[in-house]
């Protein structure tokens, strides 16, 4: 990827998102049964609940993933658990009851943390003393 924007950051971390959301549950080992899978017969379905069915991510779908998990490292905790909390799709009504900020604080910590971000990949150096709103016109998120 040439030139990193803050949409396709946010892209790239909803993706992150759905991939986790989707990977297998995590199973004891050691643990197992002896019996064997049974078979249903068509009138022992009918009554049943379809079950339901479970999309599997691909292979480069999880490398996106982990390589996204490392982004959100280095940033302030409460930009990044706004930056995620967004990516898995919640409201900003929950994301401000969880993070104690009105909605327009939170809107602006989102947008800095997607810059950062952006930055970050796109190799280009900021001053850490500049204002969130001038790091957010320096990445084009604006």
């Amino acid at each position: 990827m040439a030139d990193w924007t803050p949409s396709i950051v946010e892209a790239r971390l909803a993706e992150a998102a759905w991939v986790l959301k989707r990977l297998p549950e995590p199973r004891l080992s050691g643990y197992f049964s002896t019996w064997p899978e049974f078979a249903y017969s068509f009138a022992d379905k009918v009554e049943q609940e379809p079950k339901l069915m479970r999309v599997l991510p691909s292979p480069k779908a999880i490398s996106r993933m982990e390589e996204t998990l490392t982004w959100t490292v280095g940033l302030d905790p409460v930009d990044g658990k706004i930056i995620w909390l967004r990516a898995y799709g919640t409201r900003w009504k929950e994301i401000c009851w969880t993070v104690g900020l009105q909605r327009s604080a939170a809107n602006q910590h989102w947008l800095f943390g997607l810059s950062v971000i952006a930055l970050r990949l796109n190799n280009r150096r900021f001053n850490r003393n500049l204002s969130k709103q001038k790091v957010i016109k320096l990445a084009g998120a604006a």
